[in-house]
């Protein structure tokens, strides 16, 4: 994941703020960053979980859910170009469903990737642990998170260069995973224990559902979280040069991705090792090198999904550190988190996101494995980004009751679109009761309510006060003085 969120809330008056920077990006950084935030620490990390819950019937979870927020993607896509001022989905949100509604979707989004960061830092702890496996977990995650923040506290000028590039190391280890691994099926690899590779391994032991109805919703637990941040896509595009021109590109490629990054990839291993024998504690990728013979291989794997949990965790805390610094601009976050270092960087609100990362410390001392502590917290980022989509959806549905001639004036129209609207929110409904039907998910889905809580009660207090309500208002008129200028 990446730097797609820069100063989501940004304003006019910040001319020489970092919006200028997420402006320049090539179209070549964003497709690359794109096609890296599809290639997630999920798939890396919670695919061996998701295969020995549902077996081969993983393959059908992933393409269902891409399918399902592929329409997600194409409203906000509509959305975003409806009109240029918006930077994000949370200023759609504050324009057609209220204030309360930017404010909601903006801290939680910051709350996502603050979890979805504890996520990463679990990760790699367990990844350090494949060369050190006598280490403390917990030394590994002070490091990254100490890392984190020396990456971030100086200028972020190659930011979007450096993304590019761990986006190509992810792109060229799955090509080389799949190469490698329809290399060993084609030629009838057999393993130590005596399995042979084979497309057969995905139907004959127990079909393509072998642990039947409950064991494939059983998959869509950890398969939504690998999802996350796909919808900072639009974002990325949105805040690039012709966005009429990228946006629609990046978001119509999202199938491309999904089938050969996780379909593809995810078919590869199960052919040639099979479904029982992959373990729900480990990366299917460094086991499937592993197996090869290739130990030098699964290293460089092992590095590599390092890398991506790393890249993650960082275009993350960079991403935060700039949403609550966006907030602070609007009013809806303390002032002094609104500043901004001599280096032109939101140093107080990049330490404010950091000081959240460490409760992964008190996870990995909490839980029994690194797989269960990344169950719980992937459990609350995707029901957090469940409530960000569904924002998405809601703030579309308003715009097609409300400004009909911007659709009807759109060249990017969602396909379907109040239809697929109302599908997608079923499916999420079923996605929330799928996480009650396991203790470990359901303990993280009676946590997580917590939050919208604690945000109720700041909305309370921050809605009535009059700067709030000046800026608001200010905003507002902005957005409808384009809109008249869009229409003529």
């Amino acid at each position: 994941m990446s730097d797609r969120t820069v100063s989501v809330q940004a304003t006019p008056e910040e001319p020489a703020g970092e919006p200028r920077l997420q402006r320049q990006l090539a179209n070549r950084h964003i497709q690359l960053i794109a096609i890296g935030g599809a290639i997630g620490t999920g798939l890396f990390m919670g695919s061996g979980k998701t295969i020995s819950l549902a077996g081969p019937s993983v393959l059908f979870v992933y393409m269902i859910i891409g399918f399902m927020l592929f329409f997600v993607m194409r409203a906000m896509g509509e959305l975003l170009l409806s009109n240029l001022k918006y930077k994000s989905f949370s200023d759609f949100s504050a324009d057609l469903l209220g204030p309360w509604a930017g404010f909601f979707t903006g801290w939680t989004y910051w709350f996502c990737w603050i979890v979805t960061g504890i996520a990463d830092v679990v990760v790699i702890s367990g990844y350090v642990a494949y060369w050190w496996p006598d280490v403390a977990l917990w030394i590994p995650a002070l490091a990254a998170i100490l890392s984190l923040l020396a990456l971030n506290l100086p200028t972020v000028k190659a930011f979007g260069e450096t993304e590019f590039w761990f986006a190509l190391v992810k792109i060229v280890a799955i090509g080389t995973l799949i190469v490698v691994g329809l290399a060993m099926v084609f030629t009838n690899f057999t393993a130590p224990n005596g399995s042979e590779a084979g497309f057969d391994n995905l139907w004959n032991d127990g079909g393509m559902f072998p642990t039947g109805a409950m064991g494939f919703v059983a998959g869509f637990q950890i398969a939504v979280f690998a999802f996350v941040g796909i919808e900072l896509v639009g974002t990325t595009a949105a805040e690039a040069k012709d966005p009429e021109k990228n946006l629609p590109k990046a978001i119509n490629s999202i199938p491309i991705r999904i089938l050969l990054f996780y379909v593809l990839a995810l078919l590869v291993i199960m052919s040639v090792t099979p479904w029982r024998e992959i373990s729900a504690e480990n990366s299917p990728f460094v086991a499937m090198f592993s197996l090869a013979g290739l130990g030098i291989a699964a290293s460089v794997v092992n590095f590599v999904v390092l890398t991506s949990a790393a890249s993650s965790a960082n275009s993350g805390i960079y991403s935060t550190s700039r949403m609550v610094y966006g907030l602070a601009q609007e009013g809806d976050a303390p002032r002094a988190l609104g500043r901004l270092s001599r280096r032109k960087v939101p140093a107080n609100a990049l330490m404010f996101s950091c000081i959240f990362l460490l409760s992964a410390l008190v996870l990995l001392f909490s839980g029994d494995s690194v797989i269960e502590a990344f169950t719980t917290v992937t459990t609350i980022s995707a029901l957090l980004f469940i409530f960000v989509w569904t924002m998405i959806l809601s703030s579309y549905l308003v715009y097609r009751r409300r400004r009909p001639h911007l659709h009807e004036a759109s060249k990017f129209k969602m396909p379907a679109g109040i239809v697929m609207c109302w599908v997608v929110l079923g499916f999420f409904a079923f996605i929330i009761w799928a996480l009650t039907q396991e203790e470990d998910t359901l303990q993280a889905l009676l946590v997580t309510p917590v939050w919208f809580v604690v945000l109720g009660v700041a909305w309370a207090i921050i809605r009535r006060r009059p700067d709030h309500i000046a800026r608001y208002q200010a905003f507002k008129a902005e957005l409808e003085a384009h809109d008249k200028i869009k229409n003529g």
